[in-house]
């Protein structure tokens, strides 16, 4: 591990602190425009003053030298908004990249926000492919305006109109007598105009006129991450630095009774024990020390909700709410699905399941907290995808207010959902506040992420399409079942099919097991069954699956776009190699894409093996083409890993695994020989592409597996055995 002391402020800097350390000039929008002053000045009466009249967002900072430093509000958690979003801020700043550095903005959302799901609210929520889509307004219009005062600075300083400058590369341009000034050097000259224009869409670049955006241009934080120096929180090494560790056990909601303290705590380098409702907490000189004394624990746990709850043994019961009567939540009703039904020549009836899947993120859960000696601050070093509360609960835990708490954001090892939790950060502040003011860094180890893991739900979907004796789909009704709401139930709507009677519906049934978003939500199940559906509608009637898509897809041109696309790459009506067939999937999450992937089964060991994947994807104005496709491919992989290998499994309300040894993923030698992803031209908003490739990896495989073996595969994931066993139906 690595130390960064060199890196971590002594103490937290307030927002004043954090404008006054600055050099050079810091440009900072407020809500009567974009307020520029001089930072490295001695008097700072006029920013005092500014502070007090404005809610003021820094965005970018320029030296005298010309250095320029964007700040990036999302996390970045390999998915590249360390590049995307400041990339959006430099296109309309003319900024030269070459010059600019990006640093992670303070974690404000009133601030640095985007627009939340809920209308005038502000969010910092790195999730649901929500970050370049909610970003491109904001950080488009910071960087015109940006533009806008150093062009106008320029002019009050060369006497000249402002429609007669132009920026390009860092630079202001007066073309009429061949003066240019570079952005560094017009800092001391910068000057506020007295009516500063609102910027509209319309004073924005045209998507022809982009500089950087849609270019292949290098991630900012790659370099780093590749030779080491990449600051990830379980890096973070500091001086009195303590260490901390929970026993939660693997029976969700079990409260502890913990026999043996005295011994616990004449252990070697045991600080302290600390009790929470659902663990025992353990504080230690060093992370051996702690984890020794956890083995140690002796620990009564009570029964829980959980208690009893097979996981394999519940689809029976889930078989039986499906078959009632009484209809659930209802998420999405079209016409009327009993009517198709009534007047249907064919009807279709399937049941698909899919068990719990954990995040399996590369990084340990962690965060390290520093509480005041007074308990009235607190400094937080933590990878996290954010939330509604930036402050991530520590400032009620302790008792402050929330601008007493610096979150110094780090780079994660991975998210998928799971650190979109403040779990572990919360431990981390009770603990803290016992053992103020020592630092705390508290570690989930992968056994307890994996044991008190907050899972993907298990779901049976229960499916019934109507056809009318033309062969078009009339209904298309999807009952859900299973525990979290949206969680099981996203992803469940068919807006692109036209199917004129439809019906999705969600009936709970919770076990009390921990549950979450992982990655594309309910997605990756619903759209397994749907496109699984199709298909098995297509094979019974002896019609190509695409064929079947087109006629659905007539009314959505983007989305047909993309199904012709991914035919024509794919050679979907070309010959294909012997012991091989192809599956087609379609996905809308955020952006539209078509799957086509082409796989062979060992009929002897029931393994699948995926040769290729083709994608033809919709994702609006494509900021980073090269990151995208890559999006593509670890969304492919992803999706592979928990299709064909990840399942947690829970018996007598205890989880199975522990570790890598029995939660497999997906090995090198199970990728595709080739990925291709093609992007699709659009002048439209972008749309989020990191949740849309792993949801239809399951219908792609799936619907390959019946093309190749006239059998069905309804139960993700595909293990060996299940494969086996459809086989020999």
């Amino acid at each position: 591990m690595k130390n960064h002391l060199k890196t971590i402020p002594e103490k937290g800097f307030t927002r004043r602190e954090f404008l006054k350390s600055s050099s050079g000039v810091a440009l900072f929008i407020g809500v009567s425009g974009l307020l520029p002053q001089m930072i490295s000045c001695k008097d700072t009466k006029g920013i005092k003053e500014q502070l007090e009249k404005h809610e003021i967002t820094a965005w970018v900072q320029i030296t005298e030298d010309g250095e320029i430093t964007i700040f990036n509000p999302a996390a970045e958690m390999g998915q590249g908004s360390m590049t995307a979003l400041p990339l959006l801020f430099a296109e309309e700043m003319d900024a030269d990249w070459s010059r600019v550095k990006v640093e992670f903005s303070p974690q404000e959302s009133a601030i640095y926000g985007s627009e939340g799901w809920v209308p005038g609210s502000k969010l910092m929520f790195t999730v649901g492919s929500r970050t370049t889509k909610s970003y491109y307004p904001v950080m488009r219009k910071a960087g015109a305006e940006a533009r806008y005062i150093l062009r106008h600075s320029a002019a009050e300083l060369w006497g000249v109109p402002l429609s007669e400058t132009s920026t390009k590369n860092s630079e202001v341009i007066h073309e009429v007598s061949g003066k240019k000034l570079g952005y560094g050097e017009l800092v001391p000259h910068l000057k506020l105009p007295e009516n500063m224009p609102d910027i509209s869409e319309s004073d924005l670049k045209k998507q022809k006129d982009f500089q950087l955006v849609g270019k292949y241009i290098p991630r900012t934080e790659i370099p780093s991450k590749t030779d080491g120096s990449a600051q990830f929180a379980i890096d973070i090494l500091m001086p009195e630095m303590v260490y901390a560790v929970l026993e939660r056990g693997n029976l969700h909601g079990a409260t502890p009774t913990l026999l043996n303290e005295v011994e616990i705590l004449a252990q070697d380098g045991v600080l302290q024990l600390v009790p929470f409702d659902y663990a025992v907490g353990i504080v230690a000189k060093s992370l051996e020390q702690v984890l020794q004394a956890k083995k140690l624990l002796k620990i009564e746990w009570s029964e829980s909700q959980a208690t009893g709850f097979n996981s394999q043994e519940v689809y029976t019961s889930y078989e039986n709410i499906a078959g009632q009567g009484k209809k659930g939540r209802i998420i999405n009703e079209m016409g009327s699905v009993e009517n198709a039904a009534r007047s249907a020549s064919k009807s279709y009836t399937a049941d698909f399941k899919n068990d719990y899947v954990y995040h399996a993120q590369m990084e340990p859960l962690n965060a390290i907290i520093q509480v005041a000696e007074d308990g009235q601050s607190a400094e937080v070093w933590v990878g996290s995808q954010q939330g509604p509360d930036t402050k991530l609960g520590v400032p009620d835990i302790l008792g402050i207010a929330p601008e007493k708490v610096n979150v110094h954001l780090q780079y994660l090892g991975g998210g998928f959902g799971r650190r979109s939790m403040n779990d572990f950060v919360e431990e981390c502040a009770e603990i803290a506040k016992v053992m103020a003011p020592k630092p705390v860094k508290l570690i989930w180890t992968r056994e307890d992420d994996v044991g008190y893991g907050a899972f993907r739900p298990l779901s049976l979907q229960r499916l019934k399409a109507s056809v009318d004796n033309t062969g078009n789909i009339t209904g298309f009704s999807h009952c859900v079942i299973g525990d979290g709401g949206h969680l099981v139930a996203s992803g469940a709507r068919n807006d692109h099919y036209n199917i004129p009677n439809q019906l999705v519906e969600w009936r709970s049934a919770s076990h009390g097991v921990r549950l979450k978003h992982w990655r594309a939500v309910g997605h990756g199940p619903n759209k397994f069954a749907i496109e699984s559906m199709l298909d098995e509608i297509a094979y019974q009637q002896n019609m190509d699956p695409v064929a079947l898509r087109r006629k659905l897809m007539a009314d959505s041109p983007r989305a047909l776009a993309t199904l012709e696309k991914v035919a024509e790459i794919s050679d979907w009506n070309g010959p294909t190699k012997e012991g091989r067939a192809k599956g087609v999937s379609f996905v809308e999450h955020g952006s539209l894409g078509t799957g086509v992937c082409e796989i062979s089964v060992d009929q002897n060991t029931g393994k699948i093996k995926v040769h290729h994947f083709w994608i033809a994807l919709d994702a609006g104005i494509v900021v980073q083409p090269d990151n995208v496709k890559a999006q593509m491919e670890g969304g492919v992989i992803m999706g592979m890993s928990s299709v064909l290998k990840e399942q947690i499994t829970i018996k007598d309300g205890r989880v199975q695994q522990s570790n890598y040894h029995n939660y497999p993923l997906l090995r090198m030698e199970d990728i595709p020989d080739s990925i291709e992803t093609v992007l699709i031209d659009s002048n439209e908003i972008p749309e989020g592409v990191g949740e849309t490739a792993t949801p239809m990896v399951a219908g792609a495989i799936a619907n390959a597996f019946l093309k190749l073996t006239g059998k069905r595969l309804r139960h993700i994931p595909f293990t060996s055995e299940r494969v086996l066993a459809a086989l020999n139906s």
